[in-house]
């Protein structure tokens, strides 16, 4: 009796670990969340595959497609001409406030920002430049329902 315990507990663990590595396992990550009525959006690509997660407003989605090698070069473009890397958070408080993140694994924009605390004023039109990109990617290829 023990044994089948322990092995039905390996399985659940075993089963519990695999679907969570969409999560950790990605190159680019696009996240929303936060809010007064908070809200969770995420757009995680892993070479061409895309998993995209919404929850929130009373709804949740979950969806997965393949992003075109234009549009991932899109992006990338994106962020080079808007020097990801260069953008600079700004450390003020704001509470209630629905935060963006973006995280860069590899390639020449690798690095991580967030608009948690705010972006500061001179990369502001930079940042919205970037994150209207990951919008249209979502728009684009999501069905909303």
């Amino acid at each position: 009796m023990k044994r089948i315990i322990g092995i039905l507990f390996a399985i659940i663990v075993l089963v519990s670990c695999s679907s969570q590595k969409v999560y950790s396992d990605f190159d680019i990550s696009y996240s929303k969340s936060g809010g007064f009525a908070p809200i969770y959006e995420n757009l995680l690509i892993k070479g061409n595959q895309a998993h995209y997660s919404f929850e929130g407003q009373g709804k949740k989605q979950k969806q997965q497609f393949k992003i075109s090698d234009e549009d991932l070069k899109k992006l990338d473009n994106t962020l080079s001409q808007n020097n990801f890397r260069r953008i600079q958070e700004d450390h003020q408080k704001i509470y209630d406030n629905v935060a963006t993140s973006i995280n860069i694994k590899k390639g020449p924009n690798e690095g991580s920002k967030t608009d948690a605390s705010s972006i500061m004023p001179a990369y502001k039109t930079s940042w919205t430049n970037i994150t209207t990109a990951f919008q249209e990617i979502i728009n684009n290829n999501v069905k909303k329902q």
